[in-house]
Formats: structure tokens, sequence, C-alpha cells
């Protein structure tokens, strides 16, 4: 008897499960992609380091120098969704070697460009604009990229190690630009960040990456992205259900955790807009075979579990976030009741330092769910957390002016936090949502 051959998504996915990564790629990669998320926050933070020095050179006053420092964040909430739609398309790694190649070419022109123009205000704002575009693509690019590439059991460690980069590129920043603008003036932290950069993504071309994938890669966005039959996600499906949309209204007050006014630098997400994607919980489009550790006892099978852990995923996630967003917001919350200097340095430290943890929670869960599609899905809730992040700035000014104490903003942005956590906390889950009745893998 002939054996039967699989049917066309199962050679797919089992095609798509040969495509990870190898432990020694996947640490290369790893080390590559937490270099380069460190050289994106060198890139992102030069104007803010040289905000006074270029005010003093421009002209500008604190208004204008507001809006020059503001308008980087209407261009990175424009390109998310984009951005984790290419990456889940052509390869994240080749959407984020093309953004890198243009942000570190802008960056280091930025100076000469800024010279040549007279109209300095128009030159640098239009400049974070495009800045803020380029950037966008990012994360939800990476997102997809791990997704693809990495084991389940894998993903927590290795995003968490990569999103450290963030931290780390600001710290180089702050510490190596400080001295670099004492001494040569502005310019030259850009030429330090961009130059950084754009050797970064010679290496990444050369080393890691096939030169005739980034060419087909670029055919294809010349060509509109031609969709097959059997890549597309059952978009009318998931969205269709009641439940993605009856609990949207509490995640979203969770959006201003990450107040930026307060924190002074960009997060990686907000964490309350995340939740709009996790916490829905919709339910699996039929019953399907099981594989990869998912049963087919019911509609939905248990919950899957983490690898050699023991413990079922959702809860792991959950917990990470109970640090991210409670124990922060709790940090958060003592500090606006602190007048000691000290204890304060103490307080925000330990809140910016426990929301590390959400690199392991509300990011890889998007994962979880989805990874077919996480790219796209992540640029959705990057896109609200970052729009949030605007309205945060405002409100926390407000209640600065009309109330004349720190106290009042510290306390919003606890109450929220416990609001987005406890939203996850109860309706969470790490069950694949991209599945439909016939196929396992989309």
């Amino acid at each position: 008897m002939q054996p039967q051959p699989l049917p066309l998504e199962e050679a797919r996915g089992d095609g798509a499960e040969n495509t990870q990564w190898s432990r020694p790629e996947c640490q290369t990669w790893t080390a590559t992609l937490l270099l380069g998320t460190c050289l994106l926050y060198c890139a992102r933070v030069s104007v803010p380091v040289c905000t006074v020095s270029m005010s003093q050179d421009f002209g500008w006053n604190k208004k204008e120098a507001g809006l020059v420092l503001s308008s980087f964040f209407w261009g990175y909430c424009l390109t998310q969704v984009v951005g984790g739609h290419l990456g889940d398309r052509i390869g994240g790694e080749k959407v984020i070697l093309l953004s890198a190649c243009a942000w570190g070419f802008l960056t280091a022109a930025t100076p000469l460009l800024a010279h040549l123009s007279g109209a300095h205000l128009v030159f640098m704002t239009f400049s974070r604009i495009l800045t803020g575009l380029l950037q966008g693509v990012y994360f939800p690019a990476l997102t997809s990229l791990l997704s693809q590439k990495v084991r389940e059991s894998e993903r927590a460690f290795t995003y968490s190690t990569v999103g450290a980069g963030s931290q780390f590129g600001m710290l180089v920043t702050g510490a190596v630009g400080s001295l670099l603008l004492d001494r040569y003036g502005w310019p030259s932290v850009f030429y330090f960040s961009g130059g950084l950069t754009l050797l970064w993504v010679c290496y990444v071309y050369r080393c890691l990456l096939n030169g005739k994938d980034l060419i087909l890669a670029l055919g294809i966005l010349a060509q509109g992205l031609p969709m097959s039959r059997h890549t597309k996600v059952p978009w009318r499906q998931l969205f269709r259900k009641p439940s993605v949309w009856r609990r949207s209204p509490a995640p979203r007050a969770g959006s201003s955790t990450w107040c930026r006014g307060w924190w002074r630098f960009p997060p990686v997400c907000s964490a309350g807009f995340c939740l709009i994607i996790l916490s829905i919980r919709p339910r699996r489009l039929g019953p399907s075979r099981g594989r990869q550790g998912l049963s087919t006892n019911g509609p939905t099978g248990p919950s899957p579990r983490l690898p050699h852990s023991g413990y079922r995923t959702i809860t792991v996630r959950k917990f990470m976030q109970v640090m991210g967003l409670g124990l922060s917001s709790v940090f958060a919350l003592c500090l606006g009741h602190t007048s000691s200097f000290c204890t304060s340095v103490v307080f925000a430290s330990a809140s910016i330092g426990l929301q590390t943890f959400n690199h392991s929670g509300i990011s890889v869960n998007i994962q979880d769910l989805a990874p077919s599609c996480a790219g796209f899905l992540f640029g959705v809730a990057n896109t609200a957390g970052a729009l949030a992040g605007v309205v945060g700035v405002c409100l926390g000014g407000y209640l600065l002016e009309t109330t004349g104490s720190w106290a009042s903003m510290f306390n919003l942005v606890a109450a929220v936090g416990s609001l987005g956590l406890c939203t996850f906390l109860l309706f969470g889950e790490a069950q694949r949502v991209d599945l439909s009745p016939a196929h396992e893998d989309l």
C-alpha cells in the first residue's frame, strides 16, 4: 500500500519548521539583533541628547524644540502595521535590513543637510518624522522574524535579550554621546550613531543574508505583494467574533502606563494596547488536527505548555506581566508619595527596570497567539500604543498644570497599569487563534 502524500498545508508547515534557526544560528542572530536594537535607539535618542546645543545653534525656543522632539512619534505611528505585514510576507530580517540602511544614512547625513538648509526647523521636523517612519517597522518585523525562526521554548529568552538593546542603546548614546557632544559638537553624535548603523547593515548583508533573497524581496515589493490562496490569514473570521471587540475598551486605559512625559524615553511598546490583541481570546475557527502538542480534545483543546518547564505557557506570560505591569505600577505609585531624592531614584529605577519583564510577557504572547501573522498583530497593537504615548504626554502635562503635583500623574500611571494587568490576567490566553477548520498552519 502506497503511503498517502501529506496535504499541501501540512507539508508547508513542516517546511516552515525546517527553516527555524539552529542553535548556533540563533545565537548569532540574537547577538546581531541585540546590537541592531542598540543602534536603533542610539539613532533615535541622538536628537534628544543634542537638543540643547541644536537649539542654541539654530535659535529654537522651547516650543520649537518640543515640536522637533515630538514629531518622531507621528511618523512612528504610521508604519507599524506595514512593517509587520511586510515581515510576515517577505521576511522580517529583510525589512529590518532595508529600514536600518535608510535610517542609518539619514542619521549620518542629518548635520550636513541641516546646515545646507536654511529652514532648520522645517528640515529637522521632517527628518524626525521620516526617521519615525523608517524605525516604525523594526519591532513588528522583529516579532515576525522571531515567531518564524525561533523555537517556541526559546522565544521569550531571545526576545528579552534582543529587547535589552533598547536600554543599552540609550546608555551608550547618553554616555558616549555626551562626551562627543562636549568635545566635538552635536554633529559628531549623529555621525557616530549613523555610521555604526551603516557598518551593522554591511555586516548583516555580507555575513548573514543572501543577496539574491534580498533582491527577490525587493522584486516582490515592486510587484505589490501578490497573495496566494494558501497564505491568506482568515482576518474576516477572526475579527468577526464578538469576543474580539467586546473587551477592547478596558485594555485601552492601560496604554498610558508608559507615559513618555515621565519616562523620558520611548518604550518598546504600550502594554495596555497590546492587551487589545492578547486578552480577546477569540475562539478557534473550528476543530483542527492535533499537532505540535495541541490536542483535539474539544474545540480548543488544553492550553499548551512550555517544553521542559511543566508550566502552562499562559501562566508564565501572566507572571511576567505581574512583574512588568503590576510591581512596576506599585513602585510608580510609591514614587509619587516620597520626598527623598535617593528613595525617588530607587523607586524610579525599579519601576523602569521591572517594565523589561514585558518582553517575556505580552510581546511574546502575540507570537503564541498567531505566529503566522505575529508581525501584523504586533504592528496594530504598537500603533495604538504609540498614539497613546502622544496622548499620555498631553494628559501628563495637563495634570501637572492643574494639580501642581507629580503624585497625580503617578497615581494615574498606577491605576491604568493595574487596569491593563487585570484585563490580561482575566482574559489572556496562549492558544493559537490563526487557525481555520481546514488549515493547521496558515
